[in-house]
């Protein structure tokens, strides 16, 4: 880890604080008063992706609250943890009981959408509002390729083994205004990711993914807004290679119910270059959602 990395980091670590789940230890980061907003964060990342938009929103009037799944950005890393989809779900549903969080209002962003979805259907009576961020409604029989990585090797390789290689994936698939953010935080989300146990977590959650095929896990009524008690929105990055709009998108659109989606110029991580543009859409979200 290079120093301007190890800065980044320290930056990262010092605006939040640690908390216990059940003997698990994670890290959060808050910040503002108002309505609470649960942010939950996707593969690889941590609630480092988020660290513009808690202060976008923050400035909104709200209270966002971020934190890292078990396994990746500063949390624990357990041998022993359940790293499926349902037991992650669990983590976030027991992690907003520990931060005392009552009602809140839920966004979700790439796996943190199945995860996020998982931890709603628990607490059905406490979310307030959804906003889905480039995500699956259903997990459907194409594997992402860190899946294959994780079936065959418990090593991680690939893009994650070169600074390199990590950077040019990052700025070609998750950011589309490369000035908007600099290498050192790009290389931040890949030490965040591989962290102390050199990504052995990140691998464990990626099988947990993968085996979530088998039980054909379907999101869809917790996303449609004739059965759901609370209003949803989707947010979509229009230039996301992996989550395609074409692909994706519309199918997301069309399991709410919606009749049209908010679209911003921004590619997988649209947090990141569009964090003003993406913020003012949860806001005024979760303000009408309240009115």
């Amino acid at each position: 880890m290079t120093a301007a990395v190890a800065s980044v980091i320290d930056v990262h670590r010092a605006a939040g604080s640690f908390f216990d789940v059940g003997g698990t230890r994670s890290f959060v980061r808050t910040d503002g008063d108002g309505e609470t907003v649960v942010l939950v964060h996707g593969l690889p990342a941590s609630s480092f992706l988020y660290r513009k938009v808690i202060g976008e929103l923050a400035g909104r009037g709200l209270r966002p609250v971020a934190f890292d799944l078990p396994g990746l950005g500063l949390a624990d890393r357990p041998t022993n943890f359940d790293y499926s989809l349902s037991g992650l779900g669990l983590f976030v549903a027991a992690a907003i009981d520990s931060l005392d969080i009552d009602r809140f209002h839920l966004v979700v962003h790439d796996a943190g959408g199945p995860i996020g979805f998982e931890a709603a259907s628990r607490l059905p009576d406490r979310v307030q509002s959804l906003t889905v961020l480039n995500t699956i409604p259903e997990i459907d029989a194409k594997p992402f390729p860190g899946e294959f990585l994780a079936r065959f090797t418990r090593k991680v390789g690939g893009p994650m083994s070169s600074v390199a290689v990590w950077r040019t994936m990052m700025y070609r698939v998750g950011i589309l205004d490369r000035s908007a953010v600099p290498e050192a935080d790009v290389d931040a989300y890949r030490d965040l990711a591989l962290g102390p146990d050199d990504g052995a977590a990140y691998l464990q959650i990626m099988r947990g993914l993968h085996a979530a095929r088998g039980e054909k896990k379907d999101y869809r009524p917790l996303l449609h807004v004739d059965s759901t008690p609370y209003p949803v929105q989707v947010v979509w990055g229009a230039k996301d290679p992996i989550l395609t709009m074409r692909r994706f998108g519309w199918r997301t659109l069309e399991a709410t119910g919606l009749p049209s989606m908010s679209i911003v110029p921004a590619r997988h991580f649209l947090q990141e270059d569009q964090a003003p543009a993406v913020s003012a859409l949860i806001a005024e979200h979760v303000h009408r959602a309240v009115r």
